[in-house]
C-alpha cells in the first residue's frame, strides 16, 4: 500500500537516531533527557533490525523490544515496526502514519497529548496486540486492523473511518464519540461485548455494507429504535423474524424479561410494557397501538395470566386483528399446565385453536435452549404461519 500523498517528504531516518538506539532502550532514553528540544527522526527504520535484543516474533516477523521507550514527538512514518514491544512506550505527539505495526504490541503505551492521540492512519496493524491500549482520539482512518486484539481498549473519539476491521476482536473495548465511517463491521468480533460511555457516529454507509450488528451495539452507539427496526427494509434485506409485542402477566416477570432479551439478541424485534411503554404514555392507546404495528402476539400462558383481565384483552385485540388482516397473529407459549385444564372462555379457544409452545421447563437451561429454538423457527418470515 502506497501511503504517500503528493507533495509530502519522502521520510528517510536520521542516521544518528539510529545508532542511538543500537544502543538499546536504556542509552536511548538517556539521550532523549538530555536533549529534550530535538525531534528525533526515525521514519521509514527498520526497527527491528538496529534496536539492540531484537528477537523474532510470531509468524517470523522480526521484532524489537522498545517497551517503555520514550519516543514522544519521534517522526515513525511508513517505519517498519512488525512484531515490536512497545508497551509502555511514551508515544505522544509520534508520527506513525503508514507504520508496519503487524503483531505488534502498544498495551499501556502513553499516546495522549493535549487533544492528540496516535497518528494511524493508513498503518498496517493486522494482528497487533492493542489489548488495554489507550488508542483515544487517535486517528485510525484506513488503518489494516484484520484480526487486531482490541479488547479492553480505549477509543473514545478514535477515528476508524474506511479501516479494515475484519476479525478484529472489540470485546469489552470502551466507545465514545467513536467514528465508524463507511467500515464493514460484518466480520468483526465481540460488537456485542463493547463498553458504550457515550454515543458513537455510524454512517449509513456502515449500516449499509455491514451485515447482523448486534442490537446492543447500535442502541449503544445512540440509534433510534424506529431506525434500528427499520434498517433492514431500509438496506432492503429481507426480514428473517416477524416483530412482536409480548403480552403476560407481571407475575411472570422473570421470565418475560428472559424470553425478550433472548429474542432481542437473536434479532427478533421485540415490544412489550412496562420496559417499552413511554413515560406519561396512555396504556391502553399504546398496547393497542403495539400491537397493531407489530406482526405477532406472543401470549405466554400461565395461571397468572390467564386470570389478567389486560392479557385477555390483549388477546381478544389479536384475534380481531387476525379477522382484519386475514393472517394468523396470536403465537401463545406456556409456562405450566393451567391452559389445558381452565374453564376460561378465551384460555380454550386459543387452546382449540392453536399449536401452544411449551415453555415449562423453561428454568432448566438446556430445556429453554430448546424451547427458544423452537420459537425463533416459527418466527422466521419463512415458515408458514
Amino acid at each position: 500500500m502506497d501511503v504517500r500523498t503528493s507533495g509530502e517528504r519522502e521520510p528517510v531516518a536520521n542516521d544518528e537516531h539510529l545508532g542511538l538506539l543500537r544502543q538499546g532502550t536504556a542509552a536511548w532514553n538517556e539521550w532523549r533527557e538530555r536533549n529534550p528540544d530535538q525531534k528525533p527522526d526515525l521514519s521509514e527504520a527498520i526497527l527491528s533490525a538496529v534496536v539492540k535484543g531484537a528477537t523474532l516474533r510470531k509468524a517470523d516477523q522480526p521484532g524489537a523490544d522498545l517497551s517503555w521507550a520514550n519516543l514522544a514527538g519521534v517522526d515513525l512514518r511508513a517505519a517498519h515496526l512488525a512484531g515490536t514491544n512497545l508497551c509502555g512506550a511514551d508515544l505522544r505527539a509520534a508520527n506513525l502514519r503508514g507504520a508496519d505495526l503487524r503483531w505488534a504490541r502498544l498495551g499501556w503505551a502513553v499516546s495522549r497529548e493535549g487533544q492528540g492521540g496516535f497518528n494511524l492512519r493508513v498503518t498496517n496493524l493486522s494482528g497487533a496486540d492493542l489489548r488495554e491500549a489507550d488508542l483515544s482520539m487517535s486517528d485510525l482512518r484506513e488503518a489494516i486492523l484484520d484480526g487486531t486484539d482490541l479488547r479492553e481498549a480505549h477509543l473514545g473519539g478514535t477515528n476508524l473511518s474506511e479501516a479494515y476491521l475484519s476479525g478484529a476482536n472489540f470485546v469489552g473495548a470502551r466507545l465514545s464519540r467513536t467514528i465508524f465511517g463507511d467500515a464493514d463491521l460484518s466480520e468483526t468480533i465481540g460488537l456485542d461485548g463493547c463498553v458504550h460511555a457515550g454515543p458513537s457516529t455510524i454512517d449509513f454507509l456502515t449500516l449499509f455494507r455491514s451485515r447482523d450488528l448486534p442490537i446492543p451495539f447500535l442502541r449503544g452507539c445512540g440509534l433510534p429504535e424506529n431506525l434500528i427496526d427499520y434498517l433492514p427494509s431500509l438496506r432492503g434485506d429481507a426480514l428473517q423474524f416477524y416483530s412482536c409485542f409480548m403480552s403476560y402477566s407481571r407475575k411472570d416477570q422473570v421470565f418475560a424479561d428472559r424470553l425478550h432479551a433472548d429474542l432481542q439478541d437473536k434479532g427478533v424485534r421485540c415490544w412489550f410494557a412496562p420496559h417499552d411503554l413511554p413515560i406519561g404514555a396512555k396504556t391502553l392507546d399504546e398496547i393497542d397501538a403495539a400491537i397493531r404495528l407489530r406482526d405477532k402476539l406472543l401470549v405466554i400462558l400461565s395461571e397468572a395470566s390467564i386470570a389478567s383481565d389486560w392479557v385477555e384483552d390483549e388477546v381478544s385485540k389479536a384475534f380481531a386483528e387476525e379477522r382484519e388482516r386475514n393472517m394468523t397473529i396470536l403465537f401463545p407459549i406456556r409456562i405450566d399446565d393451567v391452559v389445558m385444564t381452565t374453564s376460561e372462555a378465551w384460555a380454550r379457544k386459543l387452546r382449540d385453536q392453536r399449536n401452544i409452545g411449551d415453555f415449562r421447563q423453561w428454568t432448566e437451561p438446556a430445556e429453554y435452549q430448546k424451547s427458544l429454538k423452537r420459537l425463533l423457527r416459527d418466527l422466521k418470515t419463512s415458515a408458514k404461519t
